[in-house]
């Protein structure tokens, strides 16, 4: 019996082990579905920029620059912990027919950018943008709108509490690693073991721009309790619409609910004027 114990008991330890050292490999998934870009802006009838940007530590990032006509805005994208920024054409497609010109680009480690993401890392890359946006093309923060999706919300979050952006939108976001962890991982110590952070909801308390939160109900990866928590803990003026469907498509089958969620957000905090999606 004692050996039996002793057996669970060390390869418990072991497993504990492998989750602490690999918890990178656990977050960030450029892999899935490839690194390689699968389609362009052009493929969707939009005209764009290829666009490259430095970080601060040296690392070149990829991104595309959508231009809109007669802009209301500048929307800077950042997207989740999954594949690359030509995994989110039918968002730019969305985000251009709201009249909003788009920044997006991968993090270091994904799509054609250099180098391994990290937490620390991926800060520089948001900062690398806002740059960007700011300092090279001479975008007025008070236009710009910070949209992050998934552990994009995160860095979204870390931005807007950093700098001062017109407005913030978080789309099915998380409240921290540790807490996704303890809700992935329930029969391990994941709050202990968790090394990254992300903490959005600790963010939050330092963002003075408007927030918009966004999340279903139905999602199966980030519960719908992460998108009640980071509402309740932004500061007013906030929203909450509520979407239906699933965590990667939910935004899809929401529909016109969504598109016009949006519009009135931006029509009520930015001063470019309502556009109507087409």
């Amino acid at each position: 019996m004692w050996s039996l114990l002793l057996t669970a008991a060390g390869a418990y330890a072991i497993l504990l082990l492998v989750v602490y050292l690999g918890q990178s490999s656990l977050l960030y998934l450029p892999g899935i579905p490839s690194r390689e870009l699968a389609a362009s802006p052009r493929d969707i009838g939009l005209p764009y920029e290829e666009v490259r940007l430095v970080t601060a530590d040296g690392m070149a990032l990829h991104g595309w620059y959508i231009p809109a006509e007669n802009a209301r805005g500048t929307l800077l994208f950042f997207h989740g912990n999954a594949g690359n920024i030509s995994h989110r054409l039918d968002s730019l497609r969305i985000f251009h027919q709201l009249g909003l010109n788009i920044l997006i680009f991968d993090y270091r480690g994904y799509g054609q950018s250099e180098g391994t993401p990290s937490e620390a890392g991926t800060h520089q890359d948001a900062l690398a943008a806002w740059d960007h946006l700011v300092d090279t093309r001479g975008e007025s923060p008070e236009r710009i709108v910070l949209f992050g999706r998934s552990l994009g919300g995160a860095l979204a979050a870390w931005l807007a509490a950093r700098e001062q952006p017109g407005a913030l939108i978080l789309e099915s976001a998380f409240i921290s690693v540790p807490d996704m962890a303890a809700d992935l991982y329930w029969w391990l110590p994941a709050r202990w073991l968790a090394r990254l952070q992300y903490a959005t909801r600790d963010y939050l308390a330092e963002v003075r721009c408007p927030v918009q939160v966004i999340h279903s109900p139905d999602d199966e990866i980030i519960s719908y309790r992460h998108g009640r928590s980071l509402y309740a803990a932004a500061r007013p003026p906030r929203t909450f619409p509520q979407l239906r469907g699933d965590h990667n498509t939910g935004f899809l089958m929401s529909g016109a609910t969504y598109v016009n969620g949006l519009d009135a957000f931006l029509t009520a905090h930015l001063s470019g004027g309502r556009i109507v999606p087409r």
